[in-house]
């Protein structure tokens, strides 16, 4: 139905913009954070547990030798706590081979489906779902939407970017996102496609901070297939490796041990660059991104008060349902009535309504 509904926006020539924003946020789950279990939260658990067995062991055994001192009902009740106590650690016995079990190393009692994930506060996290949507930039209608439990958004721009030129009947595109997608192989299948990307690089290295030369300050020499460093020598290709699946070509410059410029440049001997194979598609994307210097300030006023809009609809509680089709039907719910409710703003009630009829 939500895809019907854009179909009919589309018919109303509400979505002719073919440029839209990408942004995924988390949502809570119903199933409490002591509820999920990973590898680490179980060991710690289980070391909580033994100590708590050791001290309720140890505390029958004070009284024996001191009857005046532990009343006989304490004793009682700390027999209580130690059967409760080493009934949670044979569960957690089970519970650590399903563990074993899981392809991802997490397991949630309540919503099996649901998967522990960080959230933008230091230190913080939730227990949830990561919803993905598509809005475009015109009229700041939902095109497209998808819930994962992955925690990152690395792996969804092809798929949102596809489905989005898709729901917009074909033809060019422009997607924008922000740093969290950032995926060379993603952004090369969308090239590929014939899909325009917008998507910052992350700044991964301490370099620029700690007062050293970055990647930025090398300039590339297509035709030469080298690189020209800060000091003007030429750092050249040296070899190939393979990292994660992908070509890296490796180039430094044999300069590097004479050069007044080292301190500045590496702690080490010589300062090598990464390239990967493929990178003159994320170099044509950093040329667009360089052109049009608004687009992280259009991707936020697009996108995001879509998801506040969301959560005050939804409360603290956030979902409702369990497991993810459910979740997921949940979630086109709630974009069937955001955008039900954006075209009675945009255009009013009745021609809607008449637009539906026909």
């Amino acid at each position: 139905m939500c895809r019907e509904f854009v179909l009919l926006c589309r018919e109303m020539n509400l979505l002719e913009e073919a440029t839209v924003a990408v942004d995924g946020s988390k949502f809570k789950a119903v199933n409490n954070r002591d509820k999920n279990f990973t590898t680490h939260k179980l060991r710690a658990r289980m070391q909580q547990l033994d100590e708590s067995i050791a001290h309720y062991l140890a505390e029958p055994d004070r009284a024996d030798r001191q009857p005046t001192v532990t009343p006989k009902v304490r004793v009682e009740h700390l027999k209580e706590k130690l059967a409760t106590v080493q009934a949670q650690a044979r569960q957690l016995a089970r519970i650590e081979e399903q563990l074993e079990a899981a392809p991802d190393a997490q397991v949630s009692l309540t919503d099996p489906d649901a998967r522990s994930m960080a959230t933008s506060g230091r230190g913080t996290g939730m227990v949830g779902y990561n919803v993905q949507i598509a809005v475009d930039v015109r009229n700041h209608l939902i095109i497209e939407q998808e819930v994962t439990n992955q925690g990152h958004d690395r792996a969804q721009l092809e798929g949102m970017a596809k489905r989005s030129r898709e729901a917009l009947g074909g033809g060019a595109l422009t997607v924008l996102a922000d740093r969290g997608y950032y995926d060379g192989e993603q952004i090369r299948a969308c090239e590929e496609a014939g899909i325009a990307t917008l998507v910052p690089k992350p700044i991964t290295s301490n370099s620029r901070a700690e007062g050293r030369f970055d990647k930025r300050d090398f300039v590339y020499d297509t035709k030469r297939d080298e690189y020209r460093c800060p000091a003007g020598e030429r750092a050249i290709f040296r070899f190939n490796s393979t990292e994660k699946g992908m070509t890296i070509r490796k180039y430094w410059s044999s300069a590097c041990p004479g050069c007044a410029l080292q301190p500045r440049c590496t702690t080490s001997n010589y300062r090598r660059i990464a390239r990967w194979e493929l990178e003159a598609v994320l170099d044509r994307m950093q040329r667009r991104l360089d052109r049009a210097p608004q687009t992280a300030r259009l991707r936020r006023q697009t996108v995001e008060h879509v998801f506040g809009t969301f959560k005050a609809w939804m409360g603290s509680t956030h979902f409702l349902t369990r497991t993810l089709p459910r979740v997921r039907t949940e979630v086109s719910l709630q974009v069937l009535a955001y955008n039900m409710k954006r075209a009675m703003t945009i255009v009013g009630v009745a021609p809607l309504l008449q637009a539906m009829r026909a």
